[in-house]
């Protein structure tokens, strides 16, 4: 397939992104190796027969139908010449695939897993609790997490304090946090600068200003920035969530972190960090 892009002609043009163009060029690759043969080849039963071996989750299974659609599609479009070229060369021409018949529907707005649900404010207070307990503990003990301890329970708490998604909050920058003239009491922790936002599929990131709703929230980021952060000994950088080696926190260990306060606060493993955005 040399370096055909499988997600339809034009890619620089509609804007897609690099991340989105790769994703669905590896799909299609994946799907070219199990079937053995060039795209001239396939065949929908080919299709089915390779998500009926994947048991993917249905979201995944529409989303990898959807990448092979749209690179059969572009190879069967005049316009790019594709057709002419496999019919002269090998004598056959590549034909779509994937059809309404043999797709995975969408049957909901959101596919996610019922279990994911917005935590009640006894099991809020119950997580943030283990957390605190957790940062006593470890600085009482002289143990050298306890400024990653202090630093994810704060993480936590302005994930749940501003509704930020997972990567929303970590790559926030010490500057995103600014005032806010309707609320001058808060200082310069009146907004938070989200400017790393879910985008559209193929689009840049989303951008947008959230105002503080809690003021104990405002008052938990000032003493981290203040007060912990510093001790990290990394000023220059600019990132709000540092590791001990100076780099921006990643989102594994931000997961990590949240089974770890979950179990201890007895809360249901289906439970995941995007819950407490939505509580």
């Amino acid at each position: 397939m040399g370096r055909c892009w499988p997600g339809g002609g034009g890619s620089s043009g509609r804007r897609l992104s690099a991340g989105l163009v790769e994703g669905r060029e590896r799909v299609v690759r994946r799907f070219a190796a199990a079937c053995g043969g060039w795209p001239w080849s396939w065949t929908a039963a080919q299709l089915e027969a390779w998500i009926a071996a994947g048991g993917w989750a249905h979201s995944t299974v529409r989303s990898y139908q959807g990448a092979v659609a749209v690179f059969c599609s572009y190879l069967g479009d005049a316009r790019y010449g594709w057709v002419t070229e496999c019919e002269q060369r090998v004598g056959a021409r590549p034909v779509q695939v994937v059809h309404e018949w043999n797709t995975a529907v969408h049957v909901a707005e959101r596919e996610g897993r019922p279990g994911r649900r917005p935590l009640t404010r006894a099991e809020l207070q119950a997580f943030f609790d283990a957390a605190d307990d957790q940062v006593e503990r470890a600085a009482g003990s002289r143990r050298k997490g306890w400024l990653a301890s202090f630093r994810d329970a704060t993480l936590f708490k302005v994930v749940y304090g501003w509704g930020l998604r997972r990567r929303e909050a970590v790559m926030l920058d010490v500057a995103d946090f600014t005032a806010n003239p309707a609320a001058p009491q808060l200082g310069r922790w009146g907004v938070c600068q989200v400017r790393y936002g879910k985008a559209m599929r193929g689009s840049p990131p989303r951008r947008r200003a959230v105002a503080t709703v809690f003021g104990w929230a405002a008052e938990a980021v000032e003493q981290y920035l203040e007060q912990v952060r510093p001790r990290f000994g990394h000023d220059g950088h600019p990132a709000v969530w540092l590791t001990e080696r100076g780099g921006r926190i990643r989102l594994r260990q931000v997961d990590d972190r949240f089974a770890l306060w979950r179990a201890a606060a007895g809360l249901p493993a289906d439970l995941s960090v995007h819950c407490l955005r939505h509580s």
